[in-house]
């Protein structure tokens, strides 16, 4: 079996490996700490981590896949019935968790291990656990019914990570900052396990800041993960924070990924710092598929090229494959390849339904392909793909093409019900100025000279804030059900 993480004890011990604030390991240290947990959790089948962005959770995770466990990362804001149900379904031997920390009624009921820092102890244990064997089982948000373990294998955390080393020259000498959350596969996937598997090194800000990220970047930090929340707090910041433009400037390379980054953040952000910021596109089910490579092209609103040992498709709603290069045939993302899931855990059912006979994942992501192959996502298939007069409309131009206005600080696009379109386009629109809002026609218009006359909003709702997730995704289905 191939080893996750070779630097744990291959590479220089006095390696910085993770900071958390002024809290700080080397590879050597983590080695320790991490080994002594999981001599603890060695005979254990799977553990859940109560993942708090801090030092425990990294050491705790690392442990578990060096004893060949199965890691269930647990989101501290869940409510207690999401808790019960994940907990229940994925049956962990025991929850790992920072000494101190307050755990609420359902996880109080697992055994609990303290994940304490013990860097005095022996160097890392033998790595267990085959390529096939489970090394992550995350929860997908369900939008119908309680949340699906995703079962991902070794080999898909293996693969996806030296994929996007290839895409993004991604090495050891690379430090990485980000404050994203720890129980998704950004933040712990890409954001913890990418940089340990390179012999590289992270620092989370714990909290994210502007002030933070221009800190971290402004002394050493080479790469810098975020989502469209955290870039656009950050092209707000720009004209007031020189030492943030200084940092943006700086760094080697800048990812936004988890939704799609507004071509205006783009826009701004490059226009104040020369730097692009560059998009991938993953999931829980096969974490990154596609991504902008570090030497191609960053062109706002695509997801880039499919990553190595990536195969991907567009398919019609009958099945047949889209073949159209035209940056205009809308098809659903299909995928295969070493990078994911192998089913959803005790659900055969919704296993079975997410795979074709022949092994492609539905992703459930609409997208067209550039003549060159770059892909651009339009929306999802049940939310954001409008029907409207003959034609197949994604949300997220028109969202793109709405952000252009002067006038509209957030945008979301839906579709309702019309008898005489199908569907109508409907735009939800957090204004600028509040006291004097753009009003429909001149955003219908606006959206009309920019895209064509049928992609136009026939409904414009003014809103205060858009419902968003933890990781700064829309939630759709919350709209217009108020």
């Amino acid at each position: 079996m191939s080893s996750l993480f070779p630097a744990l004890t291959g590479g220089p011990a006095d390696r910085p490996a993770l900071r958390f604030g002024d809290r700080a390991l080397t590879y050597g240290q983590l080695g320790a700490a991490a080994s002594a947990v999981a001599g603890r959790v060695r005979d254990a089948r799977r553990v859940a981590v109560w993942a708090t962005p801090e030092l425990e959770t990294a050491v705790a995770v690392t442990a578990g896949l060096l004893a060949g466990a199965a890691v269930v990362p647990l989101n501290p804001k869940s409510g207690e019935k999401e808790l019960g149900h994940i907990l229940s379904d994925s049956a962990p031997e025991a929850v790992l968790a920072a000494p101190g920390a307050a755990l609420p009624g359902p996880v109080r009921d697992v055994p609990r291990i303290d994940t304490g820092i013990d860097v005095a102890g022996r160097g890392p244990l033998g790595e267990r656990g085959g390529d096939e064997d489970p090394g992550l089982i995350v929860y997908t948000s369900g939008t119908t019914g309680p949340p699906k373990g995703a079962v991902i294998p070794r080999r898909a955390v293996a693969a996806t990570l030296d994929a996007l080393a290839d895409a993004w020259q991604w090495t050891g000498e690379d430090v990485l900052v980000h404050g994203l959350p720890l129980f998704h596969v950004h933040g712990l996937v890409l954001g913890v396990l990418g940089p340990l598997r390179r012999g590289g090194s992270v620092r989370h800000l714990g909290r994210f800041t502007t002030e933070g990220v221009a800190r971290e970047l402004n002394s050493g930090a080479t790469m810098l993960f975020g989502v469209p929340t955290m870039y656009h707090r950050i092209a707000e910041a720009l004209p007031e924070q020189p030492e943030l433009v200084t940092a943006l400037s700086g760094a080697r390379l800048l990812v936004s990924g988890s939704a799609a980054l507004p071509v205006h953040d783009h826009e701004r952000i490059t226009a104040a710092t020369g730097r692009r910021v560059i998009e991938r596109y993953g999931m829980t089910e096969t974490l990154m598929n596609t991504s902008v490579r570090a030497d191609g092209e960053a062109r706002p609103g695509t997801v880039g090229l499919p990553l190595p040992g990536v195969e991907l498709r567009l398919v019609e709603e009958d099945g047949t494959p889209v073949t159209a290069y035209d940056g205009e045939t809308v098809g659903e993302i299909q995928v295969r390849g070493p990078n994911l899931f192998t089913e959803y855990l005790n659900r055969p059912d919704a296993t079975a339904a997410a795979f074709t006979a022949d092994g492609w994942f539905r992703t459930g992501d609409m997208a067209v392909r550039e003549p060159d192959g770059y892909v651009r996502i339009v929306g999802r298939k049940a939310t954001d793909l409008i029907k409207s007069g003959g034609y197949k409309i994604g949300a997220g131009e028109i969202e793109n093409a709405l952000l252009e206005h002067p006038g509209v600080r957030e945008a979301a696009v839906t579709g309702e019900p019309d008898s005489d379109l199908g569907e109508r386009i409907v735009a939800w629109v957090v204004p600028a100025d509040p006291q004097s809002p753009p009003g429909p026609e001149e955003l219908a218009g606006h959206v009309a000279r920019r895209l064509a006359p049928h992609k136009r909003p026939r409904v414009v709702h003014h809103l205060q804030a858009l419902p968003r997730n933890d990781m700064g995704k829309i939630m759709k289905r919350a709209l217009g059900h108020g």
